[in-house]
């Protein structure tokens, strides 16, 4: 059962005068208006979009410039907190959160020690929300856990911040330590799946999202106590397969690398990058990762892309990957290329964001506010550090569009940067909100989540 205080929240976000007091009456009527008739939105499935690149079709039609009033189709609050980012389908906004009965720490950004947090002892809920991407309403709200959480999170973590990943059927949501439900577009839970606490690094939390390929989700666990990748039937949640892993605890979304050769699972780890078949059977291994590991790899030009950059690390490793690998691929020492490793920079790699493929080019989005470039095929460099800004930190990852790259910092500022082999940013676009969600690209627009709400932008 929903409690009073969920639902006076739900009740208030679906009142259609809680989307207006921010709003001037002519963004309102915009809002409404949002889509011609019989337009349909493109989706966006999954964290990061197809391939988990963040990268889009060029588009006169999608934004450029917005603040907190300008092109801005609409502002929806939601209680709680999460980092998830959206997914969209068929017309409605997924979102995520978790809300606690009792008093919650705001989150904090930045780089640092001391984040470590015991088990609240209040009662959390865990909620769905499907939000209609035409005005930004409450479509449906679904509570599919309540209770007090078993597990911890870091201060820079939460209980919610694994994305969902929908087959444009269905909608799949993963709460770490606590569940994976299969919703409808109504938002009705069709199964579920209990997922025993387990304990994470230091109690930091969970992180790491599922994904969908043809009738399967797959879902990596890794932890303190028995870390796993599962092959999960999308139909009834039922377990395909199972595939223990030798490995501690991760962050990192798992990536469905299709090519030429065949299709495998790829998941980064601190002890070894491993890629399954689609039977769970290990394919190849990569050893030489920093500590912690949280980007999501991604796939263009027929490579593989993998880094990962914990600070305190003096190894950073980025690594571009040849499909066809089978056994230990991993490095010898001082040789930074193989038969199947095509380039790799010792230390190259971010801590969190996820690298962006636009073009020739890889670019690495810092956490400290800095950008590089390197040849995407070959690993040359084309431009070493540049600042973005001063003072401000990244954890969300970076997208492009129509020649240029957007990154989103913790203060909720998006810097707009020139794609291509010279540095320059561009100009900026502040909503004033703390976020570290990754945002969701439509056809002509984008859907951004903030620790308040969620937005969506949109030329007026």
């Amino acid at each position: 059962m929903v409690s009073a205080r969920v639902w006076d929240v739900i009740v208030r976000q679906i009142c259609w005068c809680s989307l207006a007091w921010r709003l001037p009456a002519a963004l309102l009527g915009s809002a409404v208006l949002a889509l011609p008739a019989g337009a349909v939105a493109q989706d966006w499935k999954q964290f990061r979009g197809p391939e988990a690149s963040g990268v889009v079709s060029d588009n006169s039609n999608l934004p450029e410039r917005w603040s907190s009033t300008e092109n801005i189709a609409w502002r929806t609050p939601v209680a709680g907190l999460a980092w998830s980012s959206p997914v969209v389908a068929d017309g409605l906004v997924f979102v995520t959160t978790v809300v606690s009965d009792g008093d919650v720490e705001a989150p904090a950004g930045g780089w640092y020690g001391g984040g470590e947090r015991g088990i609240p002892g209040d009662v959390h809920h865990w909620m769905v929300y499907g939000l209609d991407l035409d005005t930004g309403r409450p479509r449906w709200s679904t509570e599919v856990h309540a209770g007090a959480p078993q597990s911890s999170h870091h201060l820079k973590n939460t209980f919610g911040s694994e994305t969902p990943v929908t087959d444009g059927e269905r909608l799949y949501v993963l709460f770490g330590n606590v569940g994976l439900y299969a919703l409808d577009f109504s938002g009705a839970v069709l199964w579920s799946r209990e997922l025993p606490s387990s304990s994470m690094r230091n109690g930091w939390g969970t992180a790491s999202s599922p994904v969908f390929h043809d009738g399967r989700l797959y879902v990596v666990v890794d932890s303190e106590d028995q870390s796993y990748i599962a092959a999960l039937s999308a139909e009834t949640g039922a377990e395909v397969w199972r595939t223990d892993r030798d490995e501690g605890s991760n962050w990192s979304t798992p990536f469905v690398w299709e090519h030429d050769q065949r299709t495998e699972v790829v998941t980064a780890g601190t002890d070894r990058v491993r890629s399954y078949d689609l039977e769970g059977q290990l394919l190849w291994e990569l050893s030489g990762m920093s500590t912690i590991v949280v980007p999501t790899p991604t796939a263009a030009h027929g490579l593989l892309y993998i880094e990962s950059g914990y600070l305190a690390d003096f190894l950073r490793p980025v690594y571009a990957i040849r499909p066809g690998a089978s056994g230990d691929i991993s490095l010898a020492d001082g040789a930074s290329a193989n038969d199947y490793v095509a380039w790799s920079l010792p230390q190259g790699g971010s801590y969190h964001p996820s690298p962006l493929v636009y073009g020739d080019h890889y670019y690495t989005l810092l956490d400290r506010g800095l950008m590089t470039c390197h040849d995407a095929r070959t690993g040359a460099e084309v431009y070493g550090r540049q600042r973005i800004a001063v003072g401000e930190g990244f954890t969300a990852s970076p997208w492009a569009y129509n020649g240029k790259i957007f990154a989103l910092s913790e203060e909720g500022t998006t810097y707009v940067i020139e794609a291509g082999s010279e540095f320059r940013v561009l100009g900026n676009n502040a909503l004033d909100e703390f976020t570290m969600a990754t945002p969701a690209i439509l056809d002509d627009s984008l859907i951004i989540r903030t620790s308040d709400a969620v937005y969506r932008v949109k030329e007026q």
